[in-house]
């Protein structure tokens, strides 16, 4: 049997703010723009005890916590902290496929110790030479390793082995179950069905029929089975990009190149400081409404200067054409290759 671990940092942009910034220790901390049109990011244990959560409104958070301490974040920060930590965990195993800056599975099963030392064993060299806490899940999937990893939060070890199921998900929210999304939770809900116990009386072929093919890894997850291999990556940002909730919504071009510039300027930096090129530039685009578009170019040759980068993103949004009101702009880089000798701008002397 597979002894699978799940690593997830404890409120990660917030704990690292506390962690730069004795003042605001014990205090809760939001992650995200101040205005009241931005939203959360993350935030601290502190601030949660309100009420407030990633993806909330700003507005909304600032009605349930007044004394709430907002920081606009510091993102190649948390990078550097990041790499940190998942050069701990690269030590211990081969086997690491990153979920994202702040989360990891683990494969453990070849490994001598077990799976309880080793979860210790991480959160002690985190803690000791870093500063931060984390939550590990164990079990025989990955499922189960991500649901246990959440129990006990902050600072907690869980692990849910084969004779609990199905007894311990039995009281879960069915919006525990990975891969049920917000709108299969309502079609589930509508029909009365509430809790993972509710699930359970419902064969395989329910779900396919409910949810088409998917639901029979559905019906198998609530019964303890996964199948799903810890996929080997290497950690590495595979893009570079920024993006900024405009204080109102516009449509004057002008305006929105003046922000894809600064973006060039600052990718630019991170691009320098890494030692890299890039040949993919995308745009992202949130309308007044809420709808999200993305333009995208592949180049034939890498660049990294902030002038050849401004370029291509500006022409991308003369092609967009424009016709209604933007509320977020954002510029991202990617398909790096490493760069040897200085490279003059494509797009000088024009």
């Amino acid at each position: 049997m597979r002894k699978i671990l799940h690593v997830d940092m404890d409120a990660f942009f917030a704990s690292v703010e506390q962690l730069d910034h004795p003042e605001l220790r014990g205090k809760p901390v939001i992650v995200g723009g101040s205005s009241d049109r931005g939203v959360v990011a993350t935030c601290s244990y502190e601030a949660r005890k309100y009420g407030i959560h990633s993806a909330q409104p700003t507005y909304m958070a600032k009605k349930l916590c007044p004394n709430a301490i907002f920081v606009s974040g510091n993102h190649s920060r948390y990078s550097e902290v990041s790499k940190q930590i998942f050069d701990i965990l690269y030590s211990i195993c081969d086997k690491v496929q990153v979920v994202s800056i702040d989360e990891a599975y683990l494969d453990v099963t070849d490994l001598f110790y077990s799976p309880t030392y080793i979860a210790k064993y991480i959160k002690k060299r985190v803690k000791e030479e870093i500063g931060l806490t984390l939550s590990v899940g164990i079990s025989y999937n990955k499922f189960l390793a991500k649901l246990a990893s959440d129990w006990n939060k902050p600072d907690g070890i869980m692990e849910i082995s084969e004779a609990m199921i199905p007894d311990i998900l039995r009281p879960l929210a069915i919006r525990k179950v990975h891969g049920l999304g917000k709108k299969s939770v309502e079609k589930l809900n509508k029909i009365g069905i509430f809790t993972i116990d509710d699930m359970l009386k419902y064969d395989k072929a329910f779900y396919e029929s409910f949810m088409g093919k998917f639901g029979a890894e559905i019906y198998d997850r609530i019964h303890g089975i996964d199948d799903r291999e810890v996929h080997v990556s290497s950690g590495e940002r595979k893009s570079i990009g920024t993006e900024n909730t405009l204080r109102e919504d516009t449509d004057d071009v002008k305006e929105l190149k003046g922000y894809l510039s600064g973006f060039a300027e600052k990718i630019e930096k991170s691009l320098t400081k890494k030692h890299v090129s890039v040949k993919t530039v995308t745009i992202k685009l949130k309308t007044h409404d809420f709808q999200l578009h993305t333009r995208s170019k592949t180049l034939t040759y890498f660049i990294y200067k902030y002038k050849d980068i401004e370029q291509v993103a500006h022409d991308l949004l003369d092609e967009y054409q424009l016709e209604t009101k933007v509320r977020l702009i954002g510029l991202t880089v990617s398909n790096f290759e490493d760069r040897e000798q200085e490279q003059l701008t494509f797009f000088e002397n024009i």
